[in-house]
């Protein structure tokens, strides 16, 4: 007798299936389908019909993934008379762990590049397998090294888990339990859309139905679609037309009255590689269905789109903090962590200390290192009590309960207490999103307990990474309720009716796709198996169907295709390329910013003029008129908004460091030189001393300023670096006349356009050499990027040497840059004379000073008339590193007309 095959179960159609659901819980009808999404719209549009029916009450339709069906029905075994006979199920992250112990403890490990990744993709083909039920088969079938490892690495799991079962292995330990009476199961079972029937669930339905229940499919209906291909020039127009289309099919509906039971239609969008494009078209959509949704101060409601794939738990704010506060409260972190956990909404007191907490965040960032630990954030706490007193909190409860090595279970609980310390998630009201944010993160602390099963004791570190690749593994996405627009990826579009489709990206690389067969099982099985993805026949037959079923899931259907990729021209998919092409017309819908410019009112004003600098001393020093040529907005926000940028705690030593060690070095270098006589009389012991005395000197004074930067090792490279600078720069001094150092680290206060600038001199040196009667030299150390040129023309880059040389009341013969940077030792600068400095050129003395005094009164005046406005003297290029952009909004200045040509900014 021919054993029943899944296709000889009968078939019933929609409309029959939604009466038999409406008899509800009584006729005993359960719809199992391929997965969550699709399950979740058939019970949605069921909804929709009884509201359509006029009903305010009904029984709610059963209506679950395969899956979860099966896991119902375990659950059911194990609360009956045959629990004894059931083993435990283990969870998603309990058979990871196993995984990972297994191909730890194998000799395949040693090759492996990344051992936790290879278990999730090992978990990936077990699954499979068993789905095709060729798990017997593993071993039988050559093949490469990762199909032999896998076949080991199955086994070893095979053996550790003989007395447990996971997911994969579910339903065929369930299907032999269903002639039990004590299993509650349907009177009817309903498979809906299973158009790949892999063979355990083929089995699985045979097992049910042997076991008296009725087994009937069903699927989508089709319709008698009017379908056009559509092209555009790029992937980026092809997405923005497909969300305006969608705009406008929601707004017809809406403005003709035409939505189903206060309901709005069924619009999809498909988007090939949506995963790696989400932020694209979470933008793209946004800006186009929701314009004002990201304005500051905007209603948080819930957006008329769902994208469908989630994103990492951890990457959402309100667990990145959950982990941030464990991470900080158990070892270093880095301080851009830290910052925002001290700036961050769900710690106690964040909004009663707002103000204090990011005053606080800016001066630690002055002294603060690059990583940084929490006692020494809470010694550096001041005028915030409430933060300090939950990170002493958080500090006492760590550094008496997280030592040792402990359960899984027991660190869940530090977990918990630890944020509970710490206030978390803080004082104000969660919003619907971090709500649910909150609840899935105790889910995921609770998921990471249970691992107490499978896994020994743990360390707090591997604990903490432990939970941080669970956060990071679990997607997540908050509920919002029914969203009109649905935007899917291709294989989650599969059994999905709609009133309108949009299918993009069809182009003959990306559709259809290629054969992908699981690189943990032979080829050769997979296809004997006849799993779909395994060979490009098959494949490619899939595709086939998906096609068709978009063409036939909706009355309107737009396939669509960029025309280029950069300087790639690209053609349609085959499966696509007999559809006619046409033109979508949707209305050209305005951007937020245009229909505020369009509305506007206008007030010129001319923001270029401030009001006047009354006072005559000028903070700031000579750094004033560098801004001031530089952009004059940058001088007159800086200087007398007094706008900084806070800063960046670096790795180590910044710039700023080093030049402090530079000039420390120099200035306690000649403090005992004095002269080119007494370098010239020094014996090599002596020279050596000498160095490495203001070499120690450098390091102790820089480390006086910033505590714990220069410590131990890291101290005695750098004294030995610093020797070594000193060393191959005295050979250029060497090669010089006589002079003497006459002024070191001098600070004057120098005049220019009726202003006081204080200032400070390097270096001056006088000499005789090579000049009749003498003069004076001024020197500025240099370890980066200088040149003369930067004193020359209108605007001068760095106008410091040249004010000196022209409010000196000594006579000035020369100006120069010492360039000291190893390998490059050199004098760059200007003199009067010939010979003065070695490899320096002479320039016409009067006539340079002439011009430097015309140019400095110039900036001097400008910035004491109010002159401030923004014109970045080499346009955006000097705005590179300038901090003041959001300030001045130098990119809507300068590059309006570029933006309106290019389509603006997404």
């Amino acid at each position: 007798m021919r054993r029943m095959s899944v296709s000889d179960f009968p078939r019933i159609d929609k409309q029959e299936l939604f009466a038999r659901l409406a008899k509800g819980q009584q006729a005993g009808v359960t719809v199992v389908m391929p997965n969550r999404r699709l399950a979740q719209e058939l019970a949605r549009e069921f909804d929709a019909g009884r509201i359509a029916a006029g009903l305010q009450a009904w029984e709610a339709a059963d209506i679950l993934p395969f899956g979860s069906f099966v896991e119902r029905l375990w659950e059911s075994a194990v609360y009956s008379s045959l629990g004894g006979e059931t083993m435990l199920l283990l969870s998603a992250s309990q058979e990871q762990a196993l995984w990972e112990e297994i191909i730890a403890a194998s000799p395949w490990a040693a090759n492996l590049l990344s051992p936790t990744r290879t278990a999730a993709d090992c978990r990936d083909a077990w699954r499979l397998a068993h789905a095709w039920g060729i798990e017997g088969a593993l071993d039988k079938f050559p093949g490469n090294d990762d199909a032999r490892a896998f076949a080991e690495w199955a086994s070893a799991y095979a053996v550790k888990t003989v007395r447990e079962i996971d997911a994969a292995r579910l339903p065929a330990a369930v299907a032999k339990l269903l002639t039990s009476a004590a299993i509650a199961k349907p009177q009817l079972l309903v498979t809906y859309a299973f158009d790949i029937m892999p063979a355990q669930t083929g089995g699985f339905l045979r097992a049910i139905h042997g076991a008296g229940v009725e087994v009937v499919q069903c699927g989508p209906r089709r319709r008698q679609a009017v379908a056009i291909r559509a092209t555009y020039a790029s992937a980026r127009e092809e997405l923005a037309a497909a969300a305006s289309w969608a705009r406008a099919r929601l707004e017809a509906a809406h403005a003709g009255g035409t939505q189903r039971d206060a309901n709005y239609p069924r619009i999809a969008v498909v988007v090939p590689g949506l995963e790696q494009r989400r932020q694209e078209v979470q933008r793209v959509f946004t800006r186009v269905m929701e314009p004002g949704a990201n304005l500051p101060g905007a209603e948080i409601r819930a957006l008329p789109f769902n994208i469908s794939i989630g994103v990492p738990l951890a990457s959402y704010p309100l667990a990145h903090a959950a982990l941030g506060f464990l991470a900080l409260a158990t070892g270093e972190v880095d301080y851009a962590l830290a910052s925002r956990l001290i700036r961050s909404p769900f710690v106690a007191g964040a909004e009663s200390e707002l103000e204090q907490r990011a005053q606080l965040d800016a001066k630690l960032r002055e002294s603060m290192p690059a990583r940084v630990t929490l006692a020494r954030i809470v010694g550096t706490i001041d005028g915030c009590p409430l933060l300090r007193g939950r990170f002493e909190a958080l500090f006492n409860y760590a550094n008496a309960n997280l030592s040792g090595r402990q359960s899984p279970h027991a660190w869940a609980r530090h977990f918990s207490a630890l944020l509970e310390a710490a206030g978390f998630p803080g004082e104000r009201t969660l919003d619907s999103a971090e709500f649910q944010t909150r609840v899935k993160w105790y889910e995921v602390l609770g998921e990471f307990a249970l691992l107490e099963r499978v896994l020994p004791r743990l360390s707090c570190a591997q604990a903490l990474v432990r939970l941080r690749r669970l956060a990071t593994d679990a997607l997540f996405q908050p509920e919002s309720g029914a969203a009109p627009v649905q935007i899917l990826g291709i294989l989650e579009s599969a059994g999905l009716e709609f009133d309108h489709l949009w299918v993009s990206g069809l182009t003959d690389d990306a559709w259809p796709l290629p054969a992908r067969p699981n690189p943990f099982i032979a080829v050769a099985l997979q296809k004997k198996a006849g799993i779909p993805e395994a060979a490009a026949d098959t494949a490619l037959a899939l595709d086939r169907r998906i096609t068709d079923d978009w063409i036939a899931a909706a009355e309107e259907v737009v396939v669509s295709h960029p025309l280029r990729e950069k300087d790639r021209e690209l053609l349609p998919s085959a499966l696509i390329s007999t559809l006619p092409e046409g033109e979508v017309n949707v209305p050209d819908f305005p951007r937020y910013r245009d229909t505020l410019h369009a509305a506007r009112l206008l007030h010129t004003v001319a923001d270029g003029i401030a009001p006047p600098y009354t006072a005559r001393e000028v903070r700031g020093g000579t750094r004033v008129l560098a801004d001031q040529a530089a952009c004059p907005f940058r001088a007159y926000a800086r200087h007398r908004l007094g706008a900084d940028g806070i800063s960046t705690p670096a790795d180590g030593l910044d710039a700023r460091d080093r030049g402090n060690l530079l000039h420390a070095l120099m200035a306690q270098l000649w403090e005992t030189l004095q002269t080119k006589a007494r370098l010239d009389a020094l014996t090599a012991a002596e020279l050596t001393a000498a160095i490495e005395d203001a070499a120690s000197f450098a390091v102790a004074k820089v480390r006086s300023q910033r505590a714990g930067i220069l410590e131990g090792r890291l101290a005695e490279l750098e004294r030995a670096r610093l020797a070594r600078l000193a060393r191959e720069w005295l050979l250029v001094e060497s090669t010089r006349g006589d002079f003497e150092v006459v002024s070191r680290e001098e600070r004057r206060t120098l005049e220019v356009a009726g202003l006081a600038f204080t200032g400070r001199i390097d270096r001056m040196d006088w000499t005789s050499d090579g000049v009749p009667v003498g003069g004076h030299i001024l020197i500025d150390y240099k370890t980066g990027r200088a040149t003369p040129n930067d004193w020359l023309g209108n605007r001068p880059d760095d106008p410091q040497l040249p004010l000196y040389a022209i409010a000196a009341k000594q006579d000035v013969i020369g100006v120069a840059f010492a360039r000291i940077k190893a390998g490059e030792m050199r004098f760059m600068g200007l003199t009067r004379d010939n010979a003065v400095l070695p490899k320096v050129k002479t320039a016409e003395w009067q006539g340079l000073f002439a011009v430097w005094r015309r140019e400095l009164d110039a900036l001097g005046q400008e910035f004491a008339d109010g002159v401030a406005r923004v014109d970045p003297k080499r346009k955006l290029k000097t705005c590179t590193h300038c901090d003041l952009q959001p300030l001045c909004r130098v990119h809507e200045r300068l590059l309006a007309l570029e933006d309106d040509e290019e389509g603006g900014e997404e």
